[in-house]
Formats: structure tokens, C-alpha cells, sequence
């Protein structure tokens, strides 16, 4: 299984605005995907030739639900704090449906993201990794290479490397992974206590897997906003 891909192809008509380089001249390089077009129309992110790379911004995702604060980290991931507080800025997550919910006994994740509701979806542009390096190893792995992403850990969704767009999934409970990922925040303690009782309420039965699909309780992000 293809882990937490956040493919982007031909989801729906929009690209960033008309006019804007295909790349970004900032240290991000957030480049446009023009076979991948967005699911949502919006324009590339700032890319200032010095990103920002201390602080903690807070967003919260108003789900229908309940709330989902998030801390994020510009330390660890400056290029993916930016393009998400753009996105935010551009509403680009509001009235969007959390696609995907894992029930693995080493993976419990919810992904969001994809206006698209189909988890092909972007925004029209990728960029590159700013994967981590502070990740515990897994106890007793004979391969040595997966990590332990802790509960309460916030993510980018991908489908390869350097394919960073729009999706990220939420921890709900320890999860071994590969370090493959970029990890740019944190939940709060009362987005986990939301994320809880989704995954309580399981996942909708599908005739390929029994845990992995979509959540039995729809998660809609109504909006996200930036708090501080």
C-alpha cells in the first residue's frame, strides 16, 4: 500500500493565477503543476528570499465535529508552515471534507486537505521536503529505517518525494512510518479530544479494506483560520 498519498491529477479545473512564474525565485521554489491542475483556484505561495523560520502560528480548523487547534513549527518546516498559512489565508481548506481515515494497528491517521473530496487533489503547485530528523526509530525494527510519528503530530500528505501540495493527516495514535513525510506542527490537546471521536466512530465499510477509507462521522472543515 501506497502510504498517505496525496496525489494531485486532473481533480478539477484552476491553476494559480494567470501570469505568476512557473516557479517561485525564493529558497521554497514552490512550482506550478500544470498536469495536475488545482482543485481549487489559488495563487502560488510568497516565497521571500529569507522564509520565516522561527515561531509557532496557531491555526484552527473549525470542523462540524468540533475544533482541531494546530501549533505550527517554522523551526522544522519553514517552506510548509508557509504555503499552509497560505492556504489558510486563501481559504482554500474551507468547506472541505476529511477524506481518509486509518485504523492500522501501526497507523491511525486522519487526512485532510483535498477540496476535491476525492484524495487526488492540490492545489495546482508542489514543493519540496523539509523532512525530519528527531523521529525515536521503532523499537526492535529489523530494517532500522521507520520512525514512530507521535500522537498529536501533523504532517504533509504525499506521493513521492518532493510532491508536498495541500493534503496533511493528523496523528490520532502513535504510528510507525518511514521518515518520508514532513512533520510541521502539533495538535492541541482539544483537537485530539475532536480527532478521538472520529476515529471512535470507525470507518465507512468499502470491499478494500476494513481500515483504511473514509470516517463513518464526515469530518468538514467549515473554515480555517489563523488564531496567532
Amino acid at each position: 500500500m501506497t502510504v498517505l498519498g496525496g496525489g494531485v491529477a486532473q481533480a478539477s479545473p484552476g491553476t494559480p493565477d494567470a501570469g505568476t512564474p512557473d516557479t517561485t525565485r525564493g529558497p521554497c521554489a514552490y512550482t506550478v503543476t500544470p498536469d495536475e491542475p488545482a482543485a481549487r483556484p489559488v495563487p502560488l505561495p510568497p516565497d521571500p528570499r529569507h522564509t520565516p523560520d522561527r515561531g509557532h502560528p496557531e491555526v484552527l480548523l473549525q470542523t462540524n465535529q468540533g475544533p482541531v487547534p494546530l501549533v505550527l513549527d517554522r523551526a522544522k518546516a519553514p517552506c510548509t508552515v508557509q504555503s499552509f498559512l497560505h492556504l489558510v489565508r486563501k481559504k482554500f481548506y474551507d468547506d472541505t471534507t476529511c477524506h481518509r481515515l486509518t485504523a492500522y494497528p501501526t497507523l491511525k491517521v486522519l487526512q485532510c486537505g483535498d477540496p476535491a473530496n476525492t484524495g487526488e487533489g492540490g492545489p495546482g503547485y508542489r514543493y519540496g521536503d523539509e523532512l525530519p530528523t528527531d523521529l525515536a526509530p521503532v523499537p526492535n525494527d529489523p530494517t532500522g529505517l521507520r520512525r514512530v510519528y507521535p500522537r498529536g503530530t501533523l504532517a504533509m500528505a504525499n506521493a513521492g518525494p518532493d510532491t508536498n501540495g495541500s493534503q496533511f493527516f493528523l496523528v490520532t495514535s502513535d504510528s510507525v512510518l518511514r521518515p518520508n513525510y514532513t512533520v510541521f506542527g502539533r495538535i492541541t490537546p482539544a483537537g485530539l479530544a475532536t480527532l478521538d471521536e472520529v476515529a471512535a466512530g470507525g470507518i465507512v465499510p468499502n470491499p478494500d479494506s476494513e481500515v483504511d477509507g473514509r470516517p463513518a462521522l464526515t469530518t468538514d472543515i467549515e473554515r480555517a483560520k489563523r488564531t496567532r
